[in-house]
């Protein structure tokens, strides 16, 4: 009996003004082994707690693909290795399925191509800032109309390093939305466009020192960051030790800081430092680099 492996990146959306739009992957993975079976099994090798029954996420999405293709499903048994934490904004939920649904697709042979799979995971997650860079590696932009995903991937300059300050409490991305406004500025609207626009071109152009403006945001940061505690205070943490830019990641509560790689003195500090500051020592920092491979399947 076949066994297939799927092993899916962290990633970070949004990346400041990208709302929904933007995100990139980075080095830290979830693995996921999946095998035919007659019923539903499904356990954590590392001991966090997953659904073992068909709510499981990872299941769900799999048997989307069994049902897009009108194959009927009785039962698969899937393991998940969790390194991601889950519920801090690095994508654990889109890890999970695009693992369903990359793991699915291997098992019935590569039925669907890349980009059937990659609208499949935009339907079930809502958006694709965090499915496209997960299956796709690197930068991506990503844009989700009229039931098709349209994007654009670039490789992330291997001299760069993601800071993710992770705290000790989960933020569900269900609370941060509902922080959100109803209607915004046409102001803000342009403020944010305009930044977007930049911090593509600033990854596609690989002028980063552009990273500091173009994450900037009107839509969402200021309104999620009275959820994150030492949120205000971590932004100025990580600029003052020299970061080129600082975010919330997804929905938080992680925040994101993009640094130059050989700068070992900003991740020093920041172990050394985080500690000492009363409302910044339940974050623990995580040095990232970028994944620009994306999903993979053995």
């Amino acid at each position: 009996m076949a066994k297939i492996t799927i092993t899916v990146p962290a990633t970070s959306a949004n990346v400041g003004a990208g709302f929904d739009a933007l995100g990139l992957a980075v080095s830290m993975h979830n693995v996921f082994t999946f095998e035919e079976s007659d019923r539903i099994q499904i356990s954590s090798v590392d001991g966090t707690h997953v659904p073992a029954g068909a709510n499981n996420l990872v299941f769900r999405s799999a048997r989307a693909v069994y049902d897009q293709l009108g194959i009927p499903l009785k039962g698969l048994r899937i393991t998940q290795r969790n390194d991601i934490p889950m519920a801090r904004g690095l994508g654990s939920s889109s890890a999970c399925i695009v693992a369903g649904i990359l793991g699915a697709n291997a098992l019935l042979g590569g039925r669907l191509t890349k980009r059937q799979m990659l609208t499949l995971a935009t339907a079930i997650e809502g958006h694709p800032d965090n499915v496209a860079p997960a299956m796709l590696g690197g930068f991506v932009t990503s844009v989700y109309d009229e039931g098709q995903v349209y994007t654009v991937k670039k490789d992330i300059d291997t001299d760069l390093a993601f800071a993710a300050f992770v705290p000790d409490f989960r933020l569900l991305t269900a609370k941060a939305r509902a922080a959100l406004p109803q209607m915004i500025s046409h102001k803000d609207a342009v403020y944010n466009l305009s930044r977007a626009a930049l911090a593509t071109a600033a990854f596609c152009d690989g002028d980063y020192n552009l990273l500091g403006v173009a994450t900037k945001d009107a839509l969402h940061q200021q309104y999620r960051l009275p959820l994150i505690p030492g949120g205000d205070e971590m932004f100025e943490f990580a600029q003052d030790l020299g970061a080129l830019a600082v975010y919330i990641s997804g929905a938080g509560p992680t925040i994101m800081a993009v640094v130059h790689r050989d700068n070992d003195e900003f991740f020093q500090r920041a172990e050394a430092e985080l500690g000492q500051h009363e409302k910044l020592k339940h974050f623990t920092v995580y040095r990232l680099l970028a994944d620009n491979t994306g999903a993979t399947v053995q």
